[in-house]
């Protein structure tokens, strides 16, 4: 599993930013400290409120000039749905290739869907550098991150 003083893995997934691109972790280091946060599954409740959360809290991750993204396996286009009906004003990231859920060690298995590899909710943020500062990891999908701690760790990373 990656872990606190890991060089993060580096990927290329597509984006969704209410258009489809594609984003490189390592091309995107000078938006650091980035919170990359994955959740399983769009339009799901927990997953719904923890983006909301995050949205109605994007103040903090501002103030300290951290960029968050939301991964999940959905494809872009249903994550940009997503983010248009609950007004989300950050990227998702696609891994519907499930290629950062298993680079990140995040896979799990939402067994009453019958879905498999869908990303644990976790969290992680990333320094300048591209390392690990911060990592926040549950096999509970219906808990949520200590936002306060996520900032204050994003916070952190700026040094």
């Amino acid at each position: 599993m990656v872990d606190i003083g890991d060089e993060a893995p580096d990927f290329t997934v597509p984006l969704a930013d209410g258009d489809v691109g594609t984003f490189t972790l390592s091309e995107n280091l000078d938006e650091a400290p980035l919170v990359l946060a994955f959740f399983p599954a769009a339009f799901t409740s927990t997953c719904t409120t923890e983006m909301c959360t995050f949205r109605d809290r994007m103040d903090e991750f501002e103030a300290v000039d951290a960029t968050v993204y939301g991964v999940s396996i959905d494809t872009p286009f249903t994550l940009n749905e997503f983010r248009r009906q609950n007004d989300l004003d950050f990227s998702l990231l696609s891994d519907s290739n499930r290629e950062l859920v298993h680079a990140y060690d995040v896979a799990t298995d939402f067994t009453s869907a019958g879905v498999r590899d869908v990303a644990k909710r976790a969290v992680f943020v990333v320094d300048g550098d591209g390392e690990v500062t911060y990592k926040w990891v549950s096999d509970d999908l219906g808990a949520e991150p200590d936002y306060e701690e996520v900032a204050a760790a994003a916070d952190s990373a700026r040094a």
